[in-house]
């Protein structure tokens, strides 16, 4: 790996841990008083929302393909952690150790699912596949509501908590730098490929089908982790919570913040976690919200705020330099 490469990264991971620390002070210090564990769930659950809207946008975004049923890799990564931890809990496990076990079992039951699914799937594109997309999220659901071992279509609950901020910040990190490192690959510059001409891609000797169902793959895990972080957060789950709706959400938050934009599902999953919350009395018409906020953005910015531009430390560092430069010549 290029110098240059490293020290990017390592000016950004230094980012990451000064945000960690603020975050950790702000919490710790006791600031909020007795709101402190409500700001800290919002924040948990801004950490896993970031994990689904960046694994969906390596399909939208960077592979260009129509999904509309990512909710339901998040609740077969939900369940199966649920059903691991909860056979496991009483086996004197240290808990990290039991949490990153628990992510590593959903985000693999996601991942065969989204081989089962993507192999006779992916040859379909655009609104085919968002069909079935839709289709396979709802016979999840209906599944999940007849298995007595999730609770049938009652509440699944007395799930262990395991997800705190603080371990699911560093979980977000890793996930989000793994998707990112996966697009700047090889690998990525030929789904890109593939995403801007299928045909030719194809005619270049691409075994495209591979390269589609590895994304689908990589998205699917990477939803069954940010799916057994929710359920060891919620602690208790109903198979309705993973319907259409759910996966219309995430899908609104990646073209917003910008398809194929890593920065833009950032930024937009957080933002959009935190919004509810801000407006809570008009829970009501979220949705609502959502509509015309998507509505304006595909009118007045199609590629999203933040289109395909990413956000870099080094980037900022550089640019403040080159000011810098600039303005001592002038000085001269």
């Amino acid at each position: 790996m290029p110098k240059k490469i490293k020290r990017n990264y390592l000016i950004n991971l230094i980012g990451l841990i000064l945000l960690f620390l603020v975050f950790y002070a702000v919490f710790e210090s006791g600031i909020f008083g007795s709101r402190t564990n409500y700001f800290m769930g919002i924040a948990t659950t801004a950490c896993y929302t970031i994990i689904m809207v960046t694994s969906l946008n390596l399909l939208v975004g960077i592979l260009g393909e129509f999904s509309l049923g990512h909710a339901g890799f998040m609740s077969v990564g939900a369940y199966a952690s649920a059903i691991f931890t909860n056979a496991l809990v009483d086996s004197g496990m240290p808990r990290l150790l039991l949490f990153i076990l628990a992510l590593l079992i959903g985000g693999i039951a996601a991942a065969i699912t989204g081989v089962l699914v993507g192999i006779p799937t992916l040859k379909l594109r655009g609104d085919y596949l968002a069909i079935v997309t839709v289709a396979f999220a709802e016979i999840i659901r209906v599944a999940f509501t007849n298995f007595e071992i999730t609770g049938g279509g009652r509440t699944m609950s007395g799930i262990t908590k395991l997800s705190n901020f603080y371990w699911v910040y560093w979980v977000m990190v890793v996930c989000v730098a793994f998707m990112y490192m996966f697009i700047r690959s090889r690998f990525g510059r030929t789904v890109k490929a593939i995403r801007e001409d299928y045909i030719a891609a194809a005619a270049s000797g691409v075994n495209v089908t591979f390269y589609k169902v590895l994304v689908f793959t990589i998205s699917a895990f990477f939803a069954g982790v940010a799916g057994a972080v929710y359920a060891h957060y919620i602690t208790a789950m109903i198979p309705t919570t993973f319907n259409f709706n759910y996966s219309a959400e995430f899908l609104t938050e990646v073209i917003i913040g910008g398809t194929g934009s890593m920065t833009g599902s950032v930024i937009g999953a957080a933002f959009l976690s935190i919004l509810p919350e801000m407006m809570r009395s008009f829970a009501t018409y979220r949705y609502l919200g959502y509509a015309i906020v998507l509505v304006l953005i595909m009118i007045f910015r199609p590629k999203g705020v933040f289109g395909g531009w990413e956000f870099s430390l080094t980037g900022v560092f550089s640019g403040l330099r080159k000011r810098g430069s600039k303005s001592g010549k002038g000085d001269e």
